[in-house]
């Protein structure tokens, strides 16, 4: 990810607290046991900022080797790049892969790659409110619905077979991936990439991109996948570098919590930081793929 607006405030931003709701800095996220695809048929998050995604925009235009589709997510139409399965007759296993940041850049295709290679049929959505599409920014919770919208999309392409429909993400995307996969039955697997499963973590260390209601403490627990450790509904791996220590308590503790609940969630750690561990990060998703 190129140096933005995160990094440059990043040192100031982790030693604020969150306005409102705030907790402790080493205090748990709370053990909800309700399910979280149904807590989010009640919940609606409270934006008191309402606008587009925070990172810089590039044209949404398909990187080679790749083409643009269009998805609905509610009222709101999206785009997305898909691999080329053209003249293929054999049913194909499909990965949804998640970008990075709040845009998708054409920088991120490289990270579908390796999945084109093994087979897979691919595709990258941009999420709402990035590169001037429509829709607001809000911080995890309204683009998940727009990861299943995307979900539901590739499972209906031609040649996909929908049996083995998988997902996968990096960083923001990786914490999408963790929460789309609480959200629905529909994938196979699912494998997060340095994502973070404690919003009120993520959201201390960058408050600037905090748009709902921050004095309802409810607004982090349903942004956190650790709050729900027990909903996911797929084999699900999270993996990170390890260089990267601010997420490994969270991962470390959503993990123990999925497990007591009986559920096949892995956890692994690959030498890097939060860029060079993607390779290996990528491979591993890929045998963790394969063995489900």
């Amino acid at each position: 990810m190129p140096i933005n607006r995160r990094q440059v405030l990043a040192a100031t931003a982790a030693g604020l607290c969150l306005p409102g709701a705030a907790k402790a800095a080493d205090a748990e996220p709370p053990l909800i046991h309700e399910d979280y695809a149904v807590a989010r048929q009640r919940f609606q998050t409270q934006l008191l900022e309402r606008g587009p995604a925070p990172d810089p925009a590039q044209p949404l235009t398909a990187p080679s080797g790749a083409r643009q589709v269009r998805y609905r997510s509610g009222s709101l139409d999206l785009v997305a790049w898909i691999s080329d399965a053209s003249g293929r007759s054999v049913l194909r296993p499909a990965v949804l892969f998640l970008h990075g940041g709040n845009a998708l850049w054409q920088g991120h295709w490289d990270l579908a790659r390796p999945y084109i290679e093994a087979g897979y049929i691919a595709m990258m959505p941009a999420l709402r409110g990035e590169n001037g599409q429509p829709g607001s920014f809000s911080g995890f919770y309204d683009e998940t619905a727009d990861v299943l919208a995307a979900a539901e999309v590739l499972r209906a392409q031609p040649g996909v077979d929908q049996g083995r429909l998988f997902l996968a993400g990096h960083s923001v995307g990786g914490t999408l991936t963790l929460l789309a996969a609480m959200s629905t039955s529909m994938f196979r697997a699912a494998a997060a990439l340095s994502g973070n499963p404690d919003a009120w973590a993520f959201f201390r260390r960058f408050p600037e991109d905090i748009r709902f209601n921050a004095a309802d403490a409810l607004e982090f627990d349903m942004r956190s996948a650790a709050c729900f450790a027990e909903s996911f509904k797929c084999p699900m791996l999270l993996l990170h570098g390890s260089a990267e220590h601010g997420s490994d308590a969270a991962i470390r503790l959503t993990v123990a919590r999925s497990q007591a609940a009986g559920l096949n969630v892995q956890r692994g750690v690959i030498d890097g930081d939060h860029s060079s561990a993607i390779p290996e990060e990528s491979a591993e998703s890929l045998r963790f793929f394969a063995s489900v």
